[in-house]
């Protein structure tokens, strides 16, 4: 491995033929071979995936795992490249290790039970794999398309599925793969040397790696993307919020002409005939005031009034004294 840090403008063809890791991974994007001479940037602009966010991925799996910019990593190429490394275990790196461990294990041993429990075992392995990466697929990637497509969804729901995930991680997963590699070293009743179960024994293990490796990328890089774009979006909320109430509570001209003569009590009509509208438009004048403020009482719009300089508060008193 090499301690280089890959850049948008190295060329990919290097990039693939000095880092291994790098095929998984270019696999999982939907990448080429046959890249000639392009650079990275290239090969990703003319299939449609995110440089930053390939790199970003592509930098953290060999190593060199420098905390990337989130805000310019893109959301939906990290839940695809997650997408695809499901379908990869479960569709082909899961059932082949599976096959190659019943073609290693020996059933004509002295303990036949032995193999039986390792294969059942590692059925139960794979259920609890199947089990937390269909809650990412049913709870965390729905989240995350919500955000992208401009939707808050409720920010608990993200902060529930890490406290999960680091739950699962630590305690099955990881506990259930020791469990079966320490099943077939220590008890696998092998009477002479299989050449079979120390490939599987290494499958395992390459197997356990890439699994780490794939939570990790989602505790590491997509959590704190989600978190990102979240508090930009709440930002972006908050912000239109205080915009939709300023714009609620101000009230035009004509709506602060009305508020001044009800507060001076005059009659809809009087209203209409010193401001030369009708009564209908007043009616419609004082609907809006009630609904930007939401008050309404007289004595209420009379104290909006005074506060906002509607209205002198001696003014109102000489009214209320005639």
């Amino acid at each position: 491995m090499n301690n280089h840090n890959y850049t948008a403008d190295c060329l990919m063809a290097d990039l693939m033929c000095t880092e291994p890791e790098s095929l998984q991974i270019i696999s999982y994007f939907g990448l080429p071979v046959g890249v000639g001479d392009k650079t990275i940037e290239q090969v990703c602009q003319e299939n449609e995936v995110h440089t930053a966010t390939f790199l970003a991925i592509l930098n953290y799996k060999i190593g060199q795992s420098a905390q990337p910019c989130y805000s310019n990593l893109s959301l939906k190429t990290l839940v695809n490249y997650l997408q695809k490394a499901h379908t990869y275990f479960f569709d082909f790196s899961l059932p082949r290790l599976r096959c190659k461990l019943i073609e290693a294990i020996n059933y004509s041993v002295k303990t036949p039970k032995i193999p039986i429990l390792i294969i059942r075992f590692f059925d139960e392995y794979v259920q609890e794999v199947s089990q937390h990466m269909q809650h990412e697929n049913e709870i965390l990637f729905p989240y995350v398309d919500a955000l992208v497509r401009g939707i808050a969804p409720d920010s608990t729901i993200i902060e529930q599925f890490a406290n999960r995930h680091r739950a699962v991680d630590d305690q099955h997963i990881a506990e259930k793969i020791n469990e079966l590699k320490n099943l077939i070293v220590r008890y696998y009743p092998d009477e002479k040397s299989n050449t079979l179960i120390l490939s599987v024994l290494q499958d395992i293990f390459l197997t356990e790696q890439e699994l780490t490796t794939h939570c990790n990328i989602e505790d590491e890089i997509l959590l704190p993307a989600i978190r990102h774009v979240e508090q930009r979006c709440n930002c972006h909320e908050t912000t239109a919020h205080e915009t939709e109430v300023a714009e609620k509570e101000e009230l035009s001209d004509r709506e602060k002409e009305v508020l001044v003569e009800l507060v001076n009590g005059l009659s809809n009509k009087e209203i209409a005939d010193k401001l030369f509208i009708s009564i209908h438009t007043v009616i419609s004048h004082r609907k809006n005031i009630v609904n930007k403020l939401n008050i309404h009482s007289i004595a209420g719009l009379t104290i909006y009034a005074v506060v906002n300089h509607l209205v002198e508060l001696r003014d109102f008193d000489e009214i209320q004294q005639n």
